[in-house]
């Protein structure tokens, strides 16, 4: 009887041993494709989801363009050789991936557009971000706040600053702040002295912050001589550093003339210092570690033949498709609220701030 069992035990061994056992890495490889290094964001988003999708059981292919076009083509294209079964892309220009994203349909692998639509192709399957119209209301609102417009303060001269001209989202940025601010403008309120406004004229290629504090300059020079500039829409904290230094450079940000009221976006640790400096006077944070939970839960949905969680099916035409989004809540950051949102999250430390 003994030797019995000792013969089925050990005959066990030899099944468990012929077994593979089930690693965590067994759902395959997921292509992540990032823009820059350049914003600290991105790099957060980047480590975000690839925390997030190891632990889910997928390797991760993390990869970073340096904001150049044909290294974004050539990584993507290089993930969908390697047996990417996913890929998750924030795209540098959401024009230019049709072809990569074609040869990546043609071998089955599902695309899901990060924060940043793709245009122009049918093989974008889901879109996670932020509410991207909302994000400009509240950039928007904080100027109206801060200047006391709703007060029936004013009048007071403002300038407008978009995005880059081939990100999708800086139009819903721009579009978002204009319906709050448009009607300020129609009726005096707010004075553009340059007279600069829709994104074919405010627009800022690449995000570059040099490039907004060399328009600035041009601004300062041309439309604000005798006069003083009250506001300044920057949809993205990188551009509201470089409107700032402009702006210093001709005496604001002191005493007997403070900073006007400069917006933003993303919250990055710059920014912030710089908030409680009393200088630029808000950001919009959004939380990247929801974003990349979203972008996992699509990941997981789609490997395994489901329908991804969206909740929006109407906003986001890429110009051959409406593409099935998931929107996550802005939130604004300022003085009073920097400290509960940023720190209070858990999304940075106080002594990375102070």
């Amino acid at each position: 009887m003994k030797r019995t069992f000792l013969k089925t035990l050990a005959a066990s061994a030899v099944v468990l041993a012929l077994t593979p056992v089930a690693h965590a890495q067994d759902k395959g490889m997921v292509g992540i494709s990032m823009p820059t290094k350049s914003s600290a964001r991105w790099i957060d988003d980047g480590n975000n989801m690839v925390k997030v999708l190891k632990e889910r059981g997928y390797k991760t292919d993390l990869q970073y363009a340096d904001d150049d076009i044909p290294n974004q083509l050539a990584q993507i294209e290089n993930m969908v050789t390697k047996g990417a079964k996913v890929l998750v892309i924030a795209s540098i220009d959401g024009t230019t991936l049709s072809k990569a994203l074609q040869n990546a349909a043609d071998k089955g692998v599902k695309v899901i557009a990060y924060d940043r639509l793709i245009k122009g192709s049918k093989n974008v399957d889901y879109y996670a971000t932020f509410d991207n119209f909302q994000v400009g209301v509240l950039q928007a609102s904080s100027i109206v706040h801060a200047l006391g417009l709703k007060q029936g303060k004013g009048p007071f001269n403002i300038e407008l600053f978009g995005g880059s001209p081939d990100d999708n989202n800086a139009f819903f940025f721009y579009d978002g702040a204009m319906s709050v601010l448009k009607p300020y403008i129609d009726s005096g309120k707010l004075v553009v002295r340059s007279k600069q406004m829709g994104m074919d004229k405010v627009g800022t290629l690449r995000w570059d912050g040099a490039v907004a504090q060399a328009r600035m300059d041009n601004l300062l020079s041309a439309f604000y001589g005798n006069a003083k500039v009250d506001a300044v829409l920057s949809p993205y904290d990188g551009l509201s550093i470089g409107i700032l230094s402009s702006l210093k450079g001709v005496g604001y940000c002191t005493k007997q003339t403070p900073c006007p009221i400069v917006s933003g976006q993303d919250a990055e640790v710059q920014s912030v210092k710089s908030i409680l400096r009393g200088e630029q006077y808000s950001s919009i944070f959004k939380d990247t570690r929801e974003l990349a939970k979203v972008a996992a839960n699509m990941v997981d949905a789609v490997v395994s033949g489901k329908q991804p969680e969206v909740n929006d099916t109407k906003t986001y035409n890429n110009g051959v498709k409406v593409v099935p989004s998931y929107l996550l809540k802005p939130v604004t950051v300022d003085k009073t609220n920097w400290e509960a949102t940023l720190v209070g999250s858990g999304y940075y430390k106080a002594s990375q701030i102070k």
